[in-house]
């Protein structure tokens, strides 16, 4: 496929059941993914995969996923990649050296070590300075960590909730790194109650500075995916569709640009974010928001997939969109200066196969 074609993946249709899946992108979305020099991953607790975008050898599309129950949760480390599951959390260990190939694919990501968390709702997710994952444990309304004898080891908690409970009494979601610290978290409301935060979807989200456990940002809607990125704060306000950032002098959410779904899963690459869009879903906590007017008034219906912003100018100026079996998207990583990655799973021989060996041996004189 050439990069002035639009972007679709025939052969993914072949090898998923019926819905098929179908991937349209913009023309030159290929192109630009060649410049950049970038890969992407996404994952979708929906249908339970986690995807891999990146070129083929002769820059065509590559359309990689694997299968994991409820993945949501999705960040890089040195040298791979950490996933929430259902009960679980996975870390994923690149094992190709620099320059090697497994038919074709530059990465291949491992299921290395799983950590059995229990169902905590994991969502955001990021590594601090010191390697050590941080992970927003929705169920329980807090920031947390893995423990080696434990579920999880709590280490922050919004000042409004009084006890550590599994009631998700505030849908805390989002998680912004700065300096190598949890800097800024997003909740849908600041409910200390069970389940409170469905009713306070409209207005009652709220951007929290970790350090000062205090409010910097309220009155949003459905807010999710907090980000540092080039000095500024940058977040998904998805109960309205739009993408911006929060003045932290005055404390306002500042709309870049508006995007045709329901958003999660935000990244960045150089002066470009990459918005993770949804579908409608038809239920209470997707429906009766902004968002549903604000599609009508762009006379445009949500779309699943990934929008390109330009951030220097607010324009949406590459795009792919899935249609068929994917429906809902969660978390969105760039992945720089890899070309096509692939990852190992449980459903097939794979993993039993691949056989690789950490050089310890002293040689001998």
């Amino acid at each position: 496929m050439s990069s002035n074609d639009t972007a679709q993946s025939p052969a993914i249709s072949a090898t998923i059941p019926t819905p098929i899946l179908e991937i349209n992108g913009s023309r030159q979305f290929l192109s630009w993914l060649a410049e950049q020099r970038l890969s992407i991953a996404f994952t979708t607790y929906q249908i339970g995969k986690v995807y891999f975008i990146g070129l083929k050898p002769d820059s065509t599309l590559s359309v990689f996923e694997r299968s994991f129950n409820r993945c949501m949760g999705l960040c890089t480390t040195s040298n791979g990649l950490y996933m929430s599951a259902l009960y679980q959390v996975w870390r994923f260990e690149n094992i190709l050296q620099a320059g090697q190939r497994q038919d074709g694919f530059d990465r291949l990501y491992r299921p290395q070590i799983g950590y059995t968390t229990g169902d905590l709702d994991i969502h955001d997710m990021a590594v601090d300075s010191n390697g050590r994952l941080i992970f927003v444990n929705t169920l329980f309304g807090c920031l947390a960590t893995l423990s080696d004898t434990h579920s999880f080891r709590p280490i922050w908690q919004p000042f409004f909730l009084n006890k550590l409970a599994a009631e998700d009494r505030c849908h805390l979601n989002g998680l912004a790194m700065k300096d190598g610290q949890p800097a800024y978290v997003t909740a849908i409301s600041q409910s200390n109650v069970v389940d409170g935060w469905r009713d306070h979807r409209a207005n009652g989200g709220i951007v929290m500075d970790v350090a000062r456990n205090e409010i910097v940002c309220s009155g949003l809607s459905m807010p999710h995916s907090p980000r540092w990125h080039q000095g500024k704060l940058w977040l998904l306000n998805s109960g309205t569709g739009d993408f911006g950032y929060v003045d932290l002098n005055t404390g306002r959410f500042e709309s870049v640009c508006f995007c045709p779904g329901y958003m999660r899963g935000l990244s960045f690459c150089g002066n470009f974010a990459l918005v993770g869009l949804s579908k409608s879903r038809e239920n209470r906590t997707f429906s009766g928001l902004a968002l549903d007017n604000n599609l009508r008034l762009h006379r445009i219906e949500a779309r699943c997939g990934i929008q390109v912003v330009d951030l220097r100018t607010g324009d949406i100026v590459h795009w792919f969109h899935m249609e068929g079996v994917v429906r809902e998207l969660y978390d969105v990583v760039a992945l720089p200066e890899i070309r096509c990655p692939m990852a190992l799973g449980f459903k097939t021989d794979e993993i039993r196969r691949l056989l690789n060996i950490e050089d310890s041996l002293v040689p001998s004189n």
